[in-house]
């Protein structure tokens, strides 16, 4: 399927059913327990759409792991657009706590099933570090926050809540570092 040809509404609508099916089993832990043609099913489409959209297991994972950076991208400009510059980098970081938690199965899943795709995970990863850069330079341009922590520094700490979700204790945890993090970035008085 080629990127540059819009899809008709029907077409459309079956793509975006085979997305939900597919978050669905990562939200559940099931990617891998469902043969490649259950996803149709799921769907309510026909194998022949499934492949047509979706040639393999992968292309059909890295379509989902663009459509949630994509949604957390658009999260962080609409914060930027609506709230003042540190509580617009606050809301995202507490989002992206709240985004982990409701999707923990998504990460693992991703990472391990894309591992050999690291280009789609790096431009992904590059498009999330982006919005965060844009987010802590608006907060650095308000006076809000210290101008001498990039937002590399902030993926690090999120990349570190994401990784230790298997804690027992992990959102309590979660949400102190974010706390944390956010207490680091202020400007001192």
């Amino acid at each position: 399927m080629t990127a540059d040809k819009p899809l008709r509404a029907d077409a459309r609508r079956k793509r975006e059913a085979l997305l939900a099916a597919a978050r669905q089993a990562f939200d559940a832990g099931g990617f891998f327990d469902l043969r490649f043609d259950d996803f149709a099913r799921l769907a309510g489409v026909g194998t022949g759409t499934l492949y047509r959209h979706f040639p393999t297991r992968e292309a059909l994972a890295e379509a989902v792991y663009h459509g949630e950076v994509a949604t957390l991208c658009d999260r962080a400009r609409q914060l930027r657009a609506t709230l003042p510059a540190a509580e617009a980098l606050a809301a995202f970081l507490r989002d992206m706590v709240d985004h982990i938690a409701a999707h923990q199965g998504l990460a693992r899943t991703l990472a391990t099933l894309m591992a050999d795709r690291s280009s789609a995970l790096a431009e992904g990863s590059r498009a999330l570090e982006q919005a965060v850069t844009d987010l802590v330079t608006a907060a650095v341009q308000a006076g809000a926050v210290r101008d001498d922590v990039d937002a590399g520094a902030v993926m690090m700490a999120l990349h570190g809540i994401g990784a230790a979700h298997d804690r027992p204790n992990w959102r309590a945890e979660a949400d102190d570092v974010i706390t944390l993090v956010l207490d680091g970035l202020r400007r001192p008085l």
